[in-house]
């Protein structure tokens, strides 16, 4: 378990978003706790949260209006998802405008519901980011989780490239997980339990050959998957004693440093194989690589993550 020194290097007063995720998600601390309070209120003022509102435009986009998209990982669709992770929500002016543009974006792009084309990780992604906004009543949201259940495959998980599954597409689990459990649906319910199921008979990593990005840790992840982004979401959802997590667990067990500490092993994209090809013969889709931390280094985000799997583990 975690030190009082890695607690206390979470804790730092640099990073207020960490500092706020450590308190409530780690440590148990209530919303109302002053000290919860406090950090909440400082994310969008110091520390990573900040420095993304800095770069935005005050009508509620990155880079340009025309494209929420493109350029990866640099436009609006990567800054918001970013900022969801870091605790900020529509509470705060800048990010109801920008939370309001993605929206009103995805109602012309989907027509309120479908995006046309699959494709779960877009999908998956603005869903559960709009949740943690706040966004949980907002009948867009309730229309793009209706269809995430809709379109599971019927034994259960998801493909960002059509039809099938594949450890890869983990979005859609994911936004069906940040949405509050009294509100989920039955079929929510189901298409979450059968999702697991898929994630858990195969270990979290069992799918074709070793893909060693899988192995290495990343943040921001984007729309990529590796065992600590399995790991992170099979116990979310309560999973924390299924047997079948023990390899995966005994590779985030490894990878610990003996400070205590994990680091940020890359950046994204970070690919072999047919997509490193793809992305090599197409420069123009190639994303920016972008991070918070330095790859190498300890990191607060991915140590942050691990302490929060072990401790449901250890339940």
């Amino acid at each position: 378990m975690a030190s009082k020194t890695v607690v206390d290097w979470l804790l730092g007063e640099d990073q207020p978003s960490v500092r706020y995720r450590t308190l409530t998600e780690l440590l148990g601390r209530p919303e109302g706790d002053p000290e919860v309070r406090e950090a909440k209120r400082r994310i969008p003022e110091v520390g990573w949260a900040a420095e993304i509102l800095a770069r935005g435009d005050p009508a509620g986009w990155w880079v340009s209006p025309e494209d929420y998209y493109r350029p990866k990982y640099l436009s609006t669709n990567w800054q918001l998802l970013m900022l969801s992770d870091l605790g900020v929500t529509r509470a705060n002016p800048r990010v109801r405008v920008a939370a309001d543009w993605w929206r009103g974006w995805a109602k012309r792009r989907f027509g309120g519901r479908r995006p046309g084309a699959p494709h779960h990780c877009v999908v998956g992604n603005m869903a559960r980011a709009l949740i943690r906004f706040g966004y949980v009543e907002d009948p867009g949201v309730r229309s793009m989780l209706d269809w995430i259940v809709e379109s599971a495959d019927p034994k259960g998980g998801w493909s960002c490239w059509g039809r099938g599954r594949n450890l890869d597409s983990w979005e859609g689990l994911s936004a069906l997980g940040a949405y509050p459990r009294a509100r989920r649906t039955a079929g929510m319910q189901r298409a979450l339990a059968a999702g697991a199921e898929f994630f858990l008979e195969r270990q979290l990593y069992r799918q074709g050959s070793r893909y060693a990005p899988w192995y290495r840790f990343h943040y921001p992840v984007h729309y990529y998957y590796d065992l600590l982004v399995g790991l992170d979401l099979v116990t979310s959802l309560g999973y924390g004693d299924d047997p079948r997590l023990r390899p995966a667990l005994a590779h985030l067990a490894r990878k610990r440093r003996p400070d205590g500490r994990w680091n940020l092993d890359a950046v994204h994209p970070d690919v072999e194989g047919g997509l490193a090809r793809w992305l090599r013969d197409h420069p123009k889709d190639r994303p920016t690589p972008t991070a918070l931390e330095r790859p190498g280094r300890p990191s607060k985000m991915i140590t942050l993550t691990a302490l929060k799997v072990e401790a449901r583990v250890a339940g």
